[in-house]
């Protein structure tokens, strides 16, 4: 945990420091990224799909006042707001809530921040920034890198990788940015500086040059600084090579199994069991050091390793989090500026089995991403060693400074899409 502090202060330094740093703006290696999701109202999305069914179903039973006061308008959006669909999400209404709701749409699975996965009610007379461009490049091939946003000395992951739509949330409060790693759907057009490509294979061997052998470098080297993610760039074939093979397996176990991949296990006897069933409401969670185990209320989980249960993103600590959000909706909490009457609270029907399932699968996850880190650790030993790709040699092969035309979203539309009250949108 030091040397992952050291080092991320070390890249804060020399990017206050005024001098060029030895690393790259992932910024400026990823050229291409979207704020996240303002969804300007909580009750769209959360942990169970259920709940969010009945939601809709009552705001589109509600009218007049009560309608409007249970959708909770914004300056963007009301229930008297015609907007564009979704795009892929063709079945959704875009003519005014208020007058035709229509059916309600199936909730769709999204990355809540990192670590953790909810679901969305995909309408976009409900949300009020749903980034339409990240939905058109969002197919079976995509990936996206998320950043975490930058909190001083806080220890964990500067990044993470998701083939789920990410809303981009903060555990901290600071939002990072989102980038695709393809600018058009079907994998093609990498979301990378024009001529980056070129020079890594030609320093570092064609073998390991394709765009998700990039991506499976940044998210085993980058580091937060309070510019973004900066990503050291080794001249090194083998440094490289060592890079790529452990963000290969940092990106399975983010992607836990999807993409045809292995879904993350721990070796026999190290796998997490239910020992004890969890209650229907659970009332709070502790970590019993001694017994390796999480206790919740009367529940009970082991083994849980030390690792998994102090991962941290931002400084906040993954399990917990999860946990907290989800205990709230299994009895009903209100949330802070929510009214106690509210679709926020509508649809809570406890702690779900669904539920347990994935806290199994998270502290799977988190184990086997602390398992990685002395392997991380001595990655960024080894940078600190090794020549790097220096800025100046971009700069010669023209891959810096990178050409605005690719900080903006490619045209990607191959169909019609339908605008506002069933308008044709003009894209």
């Amino acid at each position: 945990m030091a040397a992952r502090r050291t080092a991320a202060a070390g890249a804060t330094a020399a990017a206050g420091s005024g001098e060029d740093p030895p690393s790259v703006e992932l910024d400026e290696l990823m050229p291409w990224s979207v704020r996240p999701l303002r969804t300007g109202r909580s009750w769209v999305s959360g942990p169970d799909p259920a709940a969010l069914r009945t939601r809709w179903e009552r705001l589109a039973a509600a009218e007049g006042a009560e309608q409007e006061r249970l959708f909770r308008p914004s300056r963007s959006r009301t229930p008297h707001t015609p907007v564009a669909a979704l795009p892929g999400r063709s079945t959704t209404g875009t003519g005014r809530f208020a007058r035709e709701p229509g059916a309600c749409p199936d909730p769709v699975r999204i990355a809540h921040g990192p670590f953790d996965e909810q679901w969305l009610l995909p309408d976009h007379r409900l949300i009020d920034a749903a980034r339409p461009e990240l939905w058109r490049v969002g197919d079976e091939r995509q990936l996206f890198a998320v950043e975490h946003g930058y909190v001083p000395q806080a220890a964990g992951p500067a990044l993470s990788v998701t083939h789920l739509l990410p809303d981009g949330h903060s555990p901290a409060g600071r939002p990072g940015r989102i980038r695709p790693l393809y600018r058009r759907p079907d994998a093609t057009d990498p979301n990378l500086a024009p001529g980056l490509l070129d020079v890594v294979r030609t320093r570092l061997g064609p073998d390991e040059a394709g765009p998700e052998s990039v991506l499976a470098w940044i998210l085993a080297a980058a580091l937060p600084s309070p510019s973004g993610c900066r990503v050291p760039l080794p001249a090194d074939a083998e440094v490289w090579a060592a890079g790529v093979s452990l963000g290969r397996e940092l990106v399975r176990l983010h992607l836990r199994g999807a993409r045809g991949g292995e879904r993350p296990r721990l070796p026999g006897g190290r796998r997490p069991y239910v020992r004890a069933a969890l209650p229907a409401r659970p009332t709070g969670i502790v970590y019993d050091a001694e017994a390796e185990a999480l206790v919740i209320s009367d529940g009970r989980i082991s083994p849980v390793p030390p690792g998994a249960w102090e991962f941290t993103v931002s400084g906040v600590r993954v399990l917990e989090l999860w946990f907290d959000r989800r205990a709230a909706a299994a009895v009903g909490a209100v949330p802070e500026g929510a009214e106690a009457d509210g679709l926020e609270v509508v649809g809570s029907r406890g702690w779900t089995p669904e539920w347990t399932s994935e806290l199994l699968e998270l502290i799977t996850v988190l184990a086997l991403l602390d398992g990685l880190g002395p392997r991380q650790e001595a990655l960024r030993a080894r940078l600190e060693r090794a020549p790097l790709i220096s800025r100046d040699e971009l700069r010669a092969a023209g891959v810096l400074p990178v050409p605005a035309s690719v900080r903006r979203p490619a045209s990607v539309l191959g169909h019609q899409e339908e605008g506002p009250e069933g308008q044709f949108a003009l894209l």
